[in-house]
């Protein structure tokens, strides 16, 4: 038996594959399915089932592509109000490939349809368990997603309470040694306080997850539901995609327009331009804003544009440019793209230079932007008078930020404060708008 896990780093996400007797399982695939084609290939495997362990919030899934692709028969709850071809999976069912089985366990809490899969070996006995999004490494799964999205909505506080008793009844009553296997890693939002651990087991989980610690369903509710992390825009869309099943990775990403440098943009359309923040700064088109590939790319382009946007997309080179397409495909953006291009030669607008010694001197003269998350802001002001505006909350707050003096925006490194300062100056016009970057450092 062969269980081995695929981990895409930029969305902290986490797959698998369980291979016996040339039979393959695919768990919570990701949108490119080619991954899963070369490991089937191989260990000399062909892929026969897909199992969703619930409508997934924050990246697309392959599930659909790979059954039309090989045939493989796709696995989901029935509550999950799946839209593609189907069967149900849900407690008492089972998926034998030869002697060994993935059992179901219904596991409501982070959404009302979600799965967990225990895996009992050829000697019978349950050696792992693929909890999706259900628990994790240090933490369990938010239960703030499906207020409005998804076959089934349900209330956080009544999802909380779902959470309480699957974790009690379902996953804490298992052999210790049980091996976990979550969706997630540190870095998702889909929970708030994952450890770095990439598996666990039941035991482990028991001795240091705050979740399963000794206490009443009431203080359980109300300790999972403080300190959430923000939801992206694109949350709910995802939920809604994946619940239908998404069209092809290869063939979506082969549709997108690649358009010439010097052609004319529309000017009510967004410009998103990924280059790091130097390059940026130097000469860019302007009111565009600048989102840098790197590993959260994906997230915070889901955050800022909402999924009924078109935008363009910039890159400095053709292989950078493939790279951001491929990346916006994987929360489902692709066909959001008006048209991607290199970097044109009318991308001239320089951001202006910020005086540190006079801003440190006379902070006052400035309106400082906080563009930190909330458990950040919450955690300490880094400037006491500075208006606290989330960057995923900024485009609908901008009405709030007074142009009677020059702007200064920061973040915790510089990633949000670029795309910030972008946002603010493409609005405010009379003053211009600094973005602190990594200067924050020093303060």
């Amino acid at each position: 038996m062969i269980v081995h896990q695929f981990y895409d780093k930029g969305l902290a996400h986490a797959s698998y594959a369980v291979i016996r007797t040339g039979r393959m399982i695919v768990i919570d695939p990701a949108r490119d399915p080619q991954p899963y084609y070369e490991f089937a290939n191989m260990h000399g495997a062909d892929i026969t089932g897909v199992i969703e362990t619930h409508p997934h919030a924050d990246f697309v899934s392959s599930h659909l592509e790979i059954h039309q692709t090989t045939g493989a028969v796709i696995y989901v709850s029935k509550l999950a109000g799946a839209e593609y071809p189907h069967e149900t999976f849900d407690d008492g069912d089972v998926i034998q490939i030869n002697d060994i089985k993935l059992k179901a366990i219904n596991t409501p809490g982070h959404s009302p349809d979600s799965i967990c899969i225990l895996l009992e070996d050829e000697k019978g006995k349950d050696c792992a368990i693929f909890t999706g999004d259900t628990l994790f490494a240090g933490d369990v799964g938010r239960p703030d997603l499906r207020e409005s999205a998804g076959n089934i909505t349900a209330k956080k506080e009544e999802l909380a309470r779902d959470m309480y008793h699957s974790t009690r009844d379902k996953l804490m009553v298992l052999p210790k040694e049980v091996i976990v296997y979550p969706a997630h890693g540190p870095g998702s939002l889909c929970g708030k306080s994952m450890s770095p651990d990439l598996q666990t087991t039941i035991g482990k989980e028991l001795r240091e997850n705050y979740a399963l610690q000794l206490m009443d369903e009431l203080a359980f509710v109300k300790t999972l539901m403080a300190d959430q992390p923000f939801m992206p825009k694109y949350f709910g869309y995802d939920v809604e995609l994946n619940k239908m099943g998404a069209p092809g990775f290869i063939q979506s990403v082969n549709a997108v327009i690649k358009a010439d440098a010097d052609i004319a943009l529309e000017h009510d359309i967004l410009v998103i331009d990924t280059r790091p923040s130097v390059d940026y700064r130097n000469g860019h088109i302007k009111g565009s804003i600048n989102l840098q590939d790197g590993e959260k790319f994906e997230t915070w382009l889901g955050s800022v544009v909402a999924p009924y946007e078109s935008f363009y997309l910039l890159a400095e080179t053709d292989e950078a440019l493939d790279i951001v397409i491929k990346k916006t495909a994987k929360i489902g953006y692709e066909r959001n793209i008006k048209a991607a291009l290199l970097i044109p030669s009318n991308a001239t607008e320089k951001s202006p230079a910020i005086n540190l010694e006079d801003f440190k001197a006379h902070k006052v003269d400035y309106t400082i932007i906080d563009a930190r998350n909330w458990a950040e802001i919450n955690s300490g002001k880094l400037f006491t008078d500075a208006l606290t505006i989330p960057l995923p909350e900024l485009r609908e707050r901008i009405s709030e930020i007074p142009a009677n003096k020059p702007i200064v925006v920061h973040c915790a490194a510089g990633y949000r404060s670029a795309a910030a300062a972008g946002i603010i100056s493409a609005q405010i016009k009379a003053v211009p708008v600094y973005d602190l970057s990594d200067a924050i450092k020093q303060f």
